[in-house]
């Protein structure tokens, strides 16, 4: 199989994002570090994702800075996977996939996880793009301007 192309010189931000994150454990890496998990072992349980892939995936997220290496918090040998500023920048790309899969995956009354605000208790409302007067801004109210 020939190697996968990159999207390094690619002008859509859309398709160089993917190629950074837009595998499933990459993206699941994110979403569990999110979710407070640091160690390869905690990542690795959560995932059952095999080690090599794991590995593999953790040092490519470590490479483009959105997860960096830290001693353990604990004082122990370990070491630790937590989110960079650029990492924690992704949290509207889960949050984002978290509710389109809440309103187009799971059947009626299908239990499933749920954000939830810590401030007030409530599940976090539905993210909608907005125009610059606040209303909601459409597909078919927006274009893509291509690079020339």
């Amino acid at each position: 199989m020939p190697p996968r192309k990159l999207m390094n010189d690619e002008p859509c931000p859309v398709a160089r994002s993917v190629d950074v994150v837009g595998d499933r454990w990459s993206l699941l890496i994110v979403r569990d570090a999110f979710d407070g998990m640091r160690r390869f072992g905690d990542f690795q349980r959560s995932l059952g994702v095999a080690r090599n892939i794991l590995s593999d995936r953790l040092r490519k997220l470590v490479d483009i800075g959105i997860l960096e290496m830290r001693a353990a918090s604990d004082g122990t040998s370990y070491q630790e996977y937590v989110l960079t500023a650029k990492g924690e920048s992704l949290f509207p790309v889960v949050v984002a996939l978290r509710q389109w899969g809440e309103r187009h995956l799971f059947r009626r009354g299908e239990g499933h996880s749920v954000l939830i605000d810590k401030g007030t208790g409530k599940p976090v409302p539905l993210m909608t793009p907005r125009a610059k007067d606040g209303g909601a801004l459409s597909p078919v109210a927006t274009e893509v301007r291509k690079r020339s």
